[in-house]
């Protein structure tokens, strides 16, 4: 039976909608939408003018509409006369090609055709930190190796619970919270499910975490790297395929690391386009200065700069932590929820199909003795690199269309323009032009 919205809102007391969508660049945009008009708003969607977001569009373009999901549907824990709902961008009864989820949703019907598909799990990491953005809000927090700092951890215990109550609330299945490696940072985890639900949570999550910490006279940023020296944002995916049967496909616990050759396909997909793919999983300018970051407080930057996979080692952009999953550790705080799940998957199905060998694994340590990784390729050592990579890759191409790969690469130019036009762009440090266009991504 189809979800009828305006009946879900006089039996939850719902006022308003928030229908909403994502555009290139990630940012969360809405409309807030009286209950009243719910019934037409799910069949017509809520307009919206293209050319005014980071879609590549111009003024001339007609309105698009987002057309809500009603199964995405989340009332807000903390405001429940509001629910919010993810949305699909329409335009001139046709799907824009260049919306996010969208571009998902089109990645998902490709597994589903081969009768699978992905479950992942994302872990975010966070700073909370000062309204200015020029520190961190604990005065208390530093230790070198703060990281699961319990002290620390808990004089940030009202927010951290409130966070983890909505969650709970939300049925998402919260099961750790911890201090992170940097002095002010936190990560905290809910379950894994199917790759469209958790990019859909990723959303919200973000959100939600900046809204409660500005509820509770804080600033919570995703920035990749706030601070030159402490550690910076990832966003890890924790990855698996399945079969319509309920089969994991990347499960043979015949195998040394657990991995099914259909996993080491997939690796290698996404090992072979790992240049491109830096340009949605590291978006920012701000990105590559924790891609490249020099040694922090702590001792370790906890991200890659180099192309390699291992097991159940941290130091590797990909690591197989268990039998019948991996996890890939590129991906920043500032990355856009769906095109992370998009870009996995096309990566992956390139790898399938193509049985792309992702090579050895290799059991170093990267921190250490990335010199004897001989044949592995360093990642972008900025974005305008990883843009060009983007631009000459086949997969991306063709799996997202040269239209829209066009798109995305030159509303990016646009900001290194931007950038470089600010005469700051030779700074080594975080730059206050980073802060002001990265904090809130």
């Amino acid at each position: 039976m189809a979800i009828d919205l305006s009946k879900i809102a006089k039996k939850n007391k719902i006022k308003y909608f928030l229908i909403s969508y994502v555009d290139f660049f990630g940012v969360l945009r809405s409309k807030l939408v009286p209950s009243q008009v719910i019934k037409k708003m799910q069949l017509e969607g809520a307009g919206f003018a293209g050319f005014a977001t980071y879609l590549d569009m111009t003024p001339a373009d007609p309105d698009m509409v987002s057309i809500p999901d009603p199964s995405s549907l989340i009332q807000l824990p903390w405001q429940p006369d509001v629910g919010w709902l993810a949305g699909d961008l329409w335009m001139n009864g046709k799907p824009v090609s260049s919306s996010p989820r969208i571009m998902l949703k089109n990645q998902i019907e490709r597994l589903k055709r081969k009768k699978l598909s992905l479950k992942t799990g994302v872990e975010c990491e966070f700073f909370l930190i000062s309204q200015d953005g020029r520190s961190i809000v604990d005065e208390k927090d530093i230790a070198f190796k703060p990281c699961y700092d319990q002290s620390a951890l808990m004089r940030k215990y009202d927010l951290i619970k409130e966070i983890c109550d909505c969650m709970i609330k939300l049925g998402w299945g919260p099961y750790q919270n911890d201090h992170e490696d940097a002095n002010g940072q936190f990560e905290m985890n809910w379950d894994y499910s199917d790759c469209l639900t958790t990019a859909d949570r990723h959303v919200f999550f973000k959100f939600m975490v900046k809204t409660l910490a500005e509820k509770n006279g804080m600033r919570a940023t995703f920035m990749p790297k706030p601070f030159v020296n402490k550690t910076g944002n990832g966003c890890h995916a924790h990855v698996s395929l399945w079969n319509s049967k309920g089969k994991n496909k990347f499960l043979d616990t015949t195998d040394k690391l657990g991995l099914s050759k259909s996993g080491y396909h997939f690796i290698g997909g996404i090992i072979n386009s790992a240049e491109a793919l830096s340009a949605w999983f590291n978006p920012t300018i701000n990105s590559y200065k924790r891609i490249n970051a020099p040694v922090t407080d702590s001792g370790a930057t906890w991200s890659p700069n180099t192309i390699t996979y291992s097991g159940n080692n941290r130091t590797h952009m990909i690591r197989i932590p268990d039998s019948g999953r991996f996890e890939l550790r590129l991906m920043d705080g500032s990355a856009n929820p769906y095109l992370l799940q998009a870009g996995i998957i096309a990566a992956g199905i390139d790898g399938m199909d193509h049985k792309i060998n992702p090579g050895k694994p290799e059991f170093i340590n990267m921190y250490e003795e990335s010199h004897k990784a001989k044949n592995a390729k360093k990642l972008p050592r900025n974005l305008e690199v990883a843009l060009n990579k983007l631009s000459k890759n086949k997969m991306m191409n063709t799996s997202f269309t040269s239209e829209t790969i066009k798109s995305y690469i030159k509303l990016r130019k646009k900001e290194i323009d931007l950038f470089k036009s600010s005469k700051i762009s030779n700074i080594k440090g975080i730059t206050d032009w980073e802060k002001i266009n990265t904090l809130d991504c």
